[in-house]
């Protein structure tokens, strides 16, 4: 019977619209996470009857048809790159963006990566790095004795070294953008590659053309609403028992057909 089929198509994308659901709520704390939302289309239609077919020689025309449908098929997973909240935490190489866009990241076989989250650190030699210890372009350094490091909403770094009161410059951050963020590839660790669906990266200075600012002392959070995920979730959960009672209705209706044969 078509209808086993069909609601089996429609458990598994309800399947997979949980796993995506659940992942939004896994990361709803994790710095700079975009949420996903699975989205769907219905699958080729079997033309019983053809809409607008003539019906007889009078020129009569069909006003309807009948199309059975052959379910339900997933067609994407796209990323929300809607701007999180700004929350302070007061360390001096915490960094939001507030704006459009990304960090550009240096990994270890030379390729580039961006990201959001604007956790950085310092590492050994000083320069500034992210949690895993790669380094964020252009590769700025800050001295050992460096006091007040100042990171300005146009991305220039500064401090203050002992024997000085005028703040040096150190460099100048840049962030990089996108034509299609939502085209960006997620690799894991708050990184993501460029893609051709993404175009290329156009790099500049903060605070110019629609790059965004810099927010010093701040982190941008997920922007995963949580009453949001939960209705999804419900929604999804019927949605999936609904096309389990279907499956129980047809297999019922076989059970029936097959004693009437007896």
């Amino acid at each position: 019977m078509r209808a086993l089929h069909t609601a089996a198509t429609g458990m598994m994308a309800q399947e997979l619209n949980v796993q995506v659901i659940s992942n939004n709520i896994a990361n709803m704390r994790t710095t700079g996470y975009k949420r996903q939302r699975a989205e769907f289309q219905d699958l080729l239609y079997e033309h019983v009857k053809r809409i607008g077919t003539q019906t007889s020689t009078q020129g009569n025309i069909q006003p309807v048809g009948v199309d059975l449908g052959g379910g339900v098929k997933t067609v994407g997973t796209p990323r929300l790159m809607t701007q999180g909240t700004i929350a302070p935490t007061g360390a001096d190489l915490n960094i939001a963006i507030r704006g459009e866009g990304f960090f550009k990241v240096l990994m270890p076989d030379g390729t580039f990566t961006y990201t959001r989250d604007g956790s950085f650190q310092m590492d050994a030699q000083g320069r500034i790095v992210t949690a895993q210890g790669n380094v964020v372009q252009p590769g700025i350094t800050i001295p050992s004795n460096a006091q007040a490091v100042s990171i300005s909403p146009a991305g220039q770094v500064s401090a203050t070294v002992p024997g000085s009161v005028t703040p040096s410059i150190l460099g100048q951050l840049a962030l990089s953008r996108f034509v299609n963020k939502a085209g960006l590839q997620a690799i894991g660790d708050n990184l993501f590659v460029d893609t051709p669906a993404s175009g290329t990266p156009q790099d500049g200075a903060p605070n110019t053309d629609g790059y965004g600012d810099l927010q010093q002392g701040n982190l941008e959070q997920a922007n995963v609403e949580a009453v949001t995920e939960i209705s999804d979730l419900i929604a999804a959960q019927r949605a999936y028992e609904m096309n389990g009672k279907v499956i129980t209705a047809a297999d019922q209706m076989l059970q029936s057909t097959s004693q009437m044969m007896r």
